[in-house]
Parts: structure tokens; sequence; C-alpha cells
């Protein structure tokens, strides 16, 4: 099982156990790209160019943006 697929596991299981940095690993290796920074929200870009800001909470990656970049990624969108 790669890394990608682990975090990706992770995510679908546990959405708000995950770190902010195994967020952004996952996004970077499920092809999604850095766009900016502005404040504290980091935009991410998936591959079918669909934006989605996302910013750490005390070092954890925020449920709700795990589960939209999922359902990006899922729909075929991202």
């Amino acid at each position: 099982m790669t890394k990608r697929e682990k975090l990706l596991a992770k995510a679908r299981q546990t959405p708000n156990d995950l770190t902010f940095d195994e967020f952004e690993t996952l996004l970077k290796r499920s092809g999604w790209v850095f766009k900016r920074q502005s404040g504290s929200h980091r935009v991410w870009l998936s591959p079918n160019n669909r934006a989605l800001p996302i910013q750490s909470d005390g070092g954890k990656a925020k449920g709700y943006q795990v589960k939209q970049s999922l359902l990006i990624m899922e729909n075929g969108n991202g």
C-alpha cells in the first residue's frame, strides 16, 4: 500500500484525525497543486482546477475540508 493509499484510507475513515501535514501530503500525491496563501488560508487546485481553501486548526486538518477534498476526488471533478 502506497503512502497516498494509506492517507486516503485514513482520510475516509477518520477525517477529523488527519494532521494538516498529512492532508497537504495527500493533496500533493493526488495531483493537487498549491496555488497561493492568503493569511492562514492555503489554496490548492485540483487536477481539474477546482480551488479548495484549507487552513490548519492547531496542527490538524479541518474535517469538513478533508471531506470536501474527498468529494472532489471521488466525483471525478478533481
